[in-house]
């Protein structure tokens, strides 16, 4: 199963090694971010399942961050916890109204903010959670790691199978050569983006075996999807 990806956006070191642990002991890939700056440009190349978004890092707060993500198409609906040492009622709700999702203050106990981290990725992408994905007549079973279309299975290679399940996570949405090296090979994995082409192509034949419609789409000059329906 392809991890879902949590950016944490903090500046206290001690916290961020507390989070990161025990966002990973979940199984959650997390990238950790201390400058509002910053996030706001990784948050352009690549968006996260989750964001956790302190309120006071430097260069950009996270409140006026949180602001300019409702802002944009791409990460209008991403689910942000946000953390901060204010606790009095017009914080708040100035955060909440902001765009925020869900709202702790500091300091709070891990296992609440694990929890709270589940409940929202559960409501709000539940797709990252769940152990079957379905898209048009296409479903892919994470847990047996099989994949049908109308009924007949498909036998995909490991690399194929990741790359269908990150598709398949977010029907429509186009993604880059980039993007997808990023979230199916991974950020440590230096290859050829054109390598990302040839397990397209391979993906493609597979899953249309020469009969069915194409459901993978190439958007020229911008990258591949997967039709919603």
């Amino acid at each position: 199963m392809i991890a879902a990806k949590v950016m944490v956006v903090e500046d206290e070191e001690p916290l961020c090694v507390l989070l990161k642990y025990n966002l990973e002991a979940e199984g959650y890939q997390v990238e950790i971010v201390t400058r509002g700056d910053e996030a706001e440009i990784r948050l352009q190349e690549s968006v996260p399942d989750l964001l956790v978004l302190d309120w006071m890092v430097p260069a950009i707060s996270g409140i006026e961050l949180c602001r300019r993500l409702r802002m944009r198409p791409e990460t209008e609906r991403l689910p942000i916890i946000m953390l901060t040492a204010r606790g009095e009622e017009s914080d708040r709700v100035r955060g909440l109204s902001t765009g925020a999702d869900d709202y702790l203050v500091k300091p709070f106990s891990t296992p609440e903010f694990i929890a709270r981290v589940r409940a929202l990725l559960r409501r709000a992408k539940p797709e990252v959670l769940s152990s079957v994905l379905k898209v048009g007549d296409i479903v892919l079973d994470r847990e047996s790691h099989r994949v049908y279309r109308k009924k007949s299975e498909i036998k995909l290679g490991p690399t194929e199978f990741r790359l269908l399940e990150f598709l398949m996570q977010h029907p429509g949405r186009v993604f880059s050569r980039g993007q997808l090296l990023d979230n199916v090979w991974g950020e440590t994995i230096y290859i050829d983006e054109r390598t990302v082409d040839v397990h397209v192509g391979r993906l493609r034949k597979a899953v249309n075996n020469g009969r069915m419609p194409d459901v993978i789409r190439t958007i020229r000059g911008a990258g591949y999807a997967i039709r919603e329906a």
